[in-house]
Parts: structure tokens; C-alpha cells; sequence
């Protein structure tokens, strides 16, 4: 009796382990084909893709080049320019400091930084992690150069306006972060890539390090690429945003590198486990419409919330908390980078992995794209129309818009401007779609057209000042040519 109750347990611990082994075997099969899918459509030169499920790595792969000229392959060595995502990085070290006491969210700025306009004297630390400064965005300016020495940008910076009340709305800013940089470097007295490095990366020895000089060239990096839609062709980045802008969009970094430091933040290396969730609460903004948190974006996937970021429309880490699920998506340049494929990645693959991660709406909105990128334009409406019929209550007047330009940018000008007439009929109230469709009109040399849909627009929406300074403008090319 024993050993048939021993037996029968031996045999339903092996069927349980063969259909889990079947399921991963199943996932990872699909993820394969999905991604090289993606790859393929949006022309990526190269891929590193990481999913990580209740603490374990399940899928972990590398596609394509890391270097276009020595065609050198994307692999376990390639580190990648995480661009905006590195302020994740840079948010844990902010928190490690709010932890040990040595920073509150709510201490003013100048505390810190001396030498301030008055008008910003009640920005808090909370306000810079959110983005809901208001101070005026430093990248913005041409006049403010990177080579410049902290001091004198600022004495130019602060004779800027503000861009709206401190606490008001959410305004991506890169000012939040080159402050937040000065911040941890006046506390710790530690350079701010030395501070991160020693207390979030101590026993790494390659793969990791700082530089937002995109064209400046590492052992196994991975350089940006543009595509030129002129020579429809990818030339290497040559941007240089400059030694302050590292707390920012500097971190270079390998997809397993990346992994080890989710796994540290999942098991509470970094912070403890209060610490970690008080940067995912929704910072409560003035307007009461915006949702950020405390650093971390808030993404509603199929009404449940995961927290990350992405970068230069290239690189993407979310977490699934209450799924115990993390997604990495690291490349190097995409053809269309208008259509925030890296966003779209991490919601397919969470659906493939966790079907509560399904999320029909940010489905269709990829399949909408995908189907304009590669299907002739009748065809691709059609597809678009059937989804709308389906589900009338969707909209995707921001992704038609899109859709629009990137195929006008493309050389596909007929095709975008098809797309940007089916907005207006899709939203007929739009001043913005009308607008936008005035533009593409003005691009085909369409002038007549374009003048009355910019009066179009301009009746939908008076306070569009551009629909008045293209008016002026066609205006005198109608004259010129009479």
C-alpha cells in the first residue's frame, strides 16, 4: 500500500513537472515568434529580451547586431544605452538615501542647491522625482551648452519662466534629474556615478558603466542607430548630452546585469520592501488627471498596474508586482521610432506569459500599427475598421495620428495622408486631427486643400495658433504663385 501511494505521488510530481516543462517550452515559443516579428517589421538591428516569473529567469535571449559595421551579434556581453531608463537606477539611489535619513521627499531643493530664484524655492525632492517641477526644461535651451560648468548653466537656466505652478501637472524634465544628480553628490560627497555604482553595482567588473555620449565608442557596447529616411539606411548616433546628464539617460548596461539588479531590488537588497512600494504610490498632482509615480511610470495593463520606464524609444523595464512578473526590452535602433514599439513589447510578451496580463485594447492598438507598416493601405483599413466595429468605445485617434506622420516621414506621403482622413471621419470634432490632416495636405503641395483645413481646425479648436501661422503662410504662396 506504501509503495503504490509512494509511486502514485512520484508519477504526479513527473506529470506536474512535464506539463510544466511543456508550458515554458510553449511560451518560449511563442515569444520567439513574436519578437523576431517585431524585429523584422521595425527593421531593429539588434535585441536583447529578458522575462523574468516568480524570481526565475524564464526567457532570456539575444537577435540581431550590436555593431551594424563589424557585424558583431548582440549576446550576453553587449551592453546597451538604457537613454531614460537609467533614471530608475538613479530613483533607487535617491531612496537609498531617503531610508538612511539622510533625504525626505519633502525637503526644499535649496537646501541642497544654493543660488536659487525665488520661484523655486518651494520645489520639494518629490517634485523632481514626479516631474511636476515646473522648472523650465534645461535640454530646451540652446543657449545652454553641455560643456558649460554647473554654475553658469544655471545663472542662464534660472532667467528662464517657469513652465507651470510647482505640484501642478506632470512634465517630463530633464532639469529634475541633473538637480537630483547635484543632490546625491552634495550628501554622499561621492561622485553621483561612483554613488551608484559602489551601492548598486559593487561586485560587477564589466557590462556596467556611464556615458551619454552616444558616440563614444565601449568594448562590447551596443552604439545607437538612427534611421535616415532619406538613405533609408541606419547611421550611428553621435549625441552628446554631456558628463550632468548621467543620472538621466547614461547608464550602458548587459541585459544579465540587468536582470541581477531586478533580482536585488525583488529580494530587497536595495531598499526594504516599505521603502520600494512608496515609489510606486501615484504622486497626487494639483490637476487631478495626471498619474505618475515617484519616478516610476504607472501603467494600467488589462486594470492591473505595473511600474517602469522606457528610453529614447529603445528600451523598456516594467514590473508586475502582484504577478511576481519583470520584463526587459533592450535594442539599439528601430525604423519607425514614432510608434513606441518598446512599450508595445512589454505588453505582448506580459499577455503571452500571464493571460490576466491580456489586455485586448493595447492589442488591437499594435495590431493597428503593424498592419499600416506592412499591408496596403485599403487592406489595412479595412482591418482597422473591423476592430472599430468590434469595439466602437476605442480610441485611437493619437495612434491614427501617428500612424499618419510616420508613413508621410517614410516616403509613403498618399498612404499618411490617407490615415490622417480617416482620423478626421473618425473624429469629426477634432481640431487636432484636422490640423494634422492640413499638414499633410501642405506636404504634398496641396495648398488649396490644406487652407480650408486649417479653417477647419481652426474652427474646432480657435486657440490653435499654428492653424493661424500656416494660414498667413499659404496665404503668400498662393499669392507668389498668382
Amino acid at each position: 500500500m506504501k509503495n503504490s501511494f509512494f509511486i502514485t505521488s512520484l508519477l504526479l510530481i513527473f506529470n506536474l513537472s512535464f506539463s510544466q516543462k511543456n508550458e515554458d517550452r510553449l511560451i518560449e515559443q511563442k515569444i520567439d515568434t513574436y519578437i523576431k516579428e517585431v524585429i523584422q517589421i521595425n527593421e531593429i538591428p539588434g535585441v536583447a529580451l529578458g522575462v523574468v516569473k516568480n524570481g526565475k529567469v524564464i526567457y532570456e535571449k539575444y537577435f540581431g547586431k550590436a555593431s551594424l559595421e563589424d557585424h558583431k551579434a548582440v549576446d550576453k556581453n553587449t551592453a546597451f544605452k538604457l537613454f531614460s531608463t537609467t533614471k530608475l537606477i538613479t530613483n533607487i539611489g535617491v531612496f537609498q538615501l531617503i531610508e538612511k535619513g539622510k533625504l525626505s521627499l519633502e525637503d526644499p531643493i535649496f537646501k541642497y542647491i544654493g543660488n536659487l530664484p525665488k520661484e523655486w524655492q518651494t520645489i520639494q525632492i518629490k517634485n523632481l522625482l514626479s516631474h511636476s517641477s515646473g522648472l523650465p526644461n534645461i535640454v530646451m535651451f540652446e543657449d545652454i551648452k553641455i560643456t558649460m560648468p554647473f554654475d553658469e548653466k544655471m545663472a542662464i537656466l534660472s532667467q528662464k519662466p517657469m513652465e507651470f505652478v510647482t505640484g501642478n501637472e506632470y512634465s517630463y524634465n530633464q532639469t529634475n534629474y541633473l538637480f537630483l544628480t547635484k543632490i546625491i553628490e552634495k550628501i554622499t560627497g561621492l561622485t553621483f556615478e561612483d554613488y551608484i555604482l559602489q551601492n548598486q553595482f559593487p561586485a560587477i567588473q564589466s557590462g556596467v558603466y556611464f556615458s551619454s555620449n552616444f558616440g563614444e565608442n565601449f568594448p562590447y557596447s551596443a552604439p545607437r542607430y538612427n534611421y535616415d529616411t532619406k538613405t533609408k539606411s541606419y547611421t550611428k548616433s553621435t549625441s552628446n548630452f554631456g558628463l550632468d546628464a548621467h543620472s538621466a539617460n547614461g547608464l550602458n548596461i548587459t541585459l544579465q546585469n540587468f536582470i541581477q539588479w531586478n533580482e536585488n531590488l525583488d529580494k530587497d537588497v536595495y531598499l526594504n520592501k516599505e521603502t520600494k512600494y512608496s515609489m510606486w504610490k501615484p504622486f497626487q498632482f494639483a490637476n487631478n488627471t495626471d498619474r505618475f509615480g515617484y519616478g516610476w511610470e504607472i501603467v494600467p495593463v488589462n486594470k492591473i498596474l505595473s511600474y517602469g520606464f522606457t528610453g529614447g524609444n529603445e528600451t523598456a523595464f516594467r514590473k508586475f508586482p502582484d504577478n511576481k512578473l519583470t520584463i526587459v526590452f533592450l535594442s539599439n535602433g528601430h525604423k519607425y521610432s514614432s510608434l513606441y514599439v518598446q512599450s508595445q513589447v512589454i505588453n505582448h510578451v506580459a499577455s503571452i506569459v500571464d493571460q490576466s496580463l491580456k489586455d485586448d485594447y493595447y492589442l488591437a492598438g499594435e495590431k493597428v500599427n503593424q498592419t499600416f507598416l506592412k499591408l496596403n493601405i485599403e487592406k489595412a483599413k479595412q482591418n482597422y475598421l473591423a476592430i472599430k466595429k468590434s469595439h466602437p468605445d476605442w480610441d485611437f485617434q493619437y495612434r491614427l495620428n501617428i500612424i499618419g506622420y510616420t508613413l508621410m516621414d517614410h516616403g509613403r506621403i498618399n498612404d499618411g495622408i490617407k490615415v490622417l482622413e480617416l482620423n478626421t471621419i473618425e473624429n469629426p470634432k477634432s481640431g487636432n486631427a484636422f490640423d494634422s490632416l492640413a499638414d499633410g495636405y501642405f506636404r504634398n503641395n496641396q495648398f488649396e486643400i490644406s487652407k480650408e483645413t486649417y479653417k477647419k481646425s481652426l474652427e474646432l479648436k480657435p486657440d490653435n495658433t499654428n492653424a493661424k501661422e500656416m494660414l498667413d503662410k499659404i496665404d503668400k504662396l498662393l499669392q507668389q504663385k498668382s
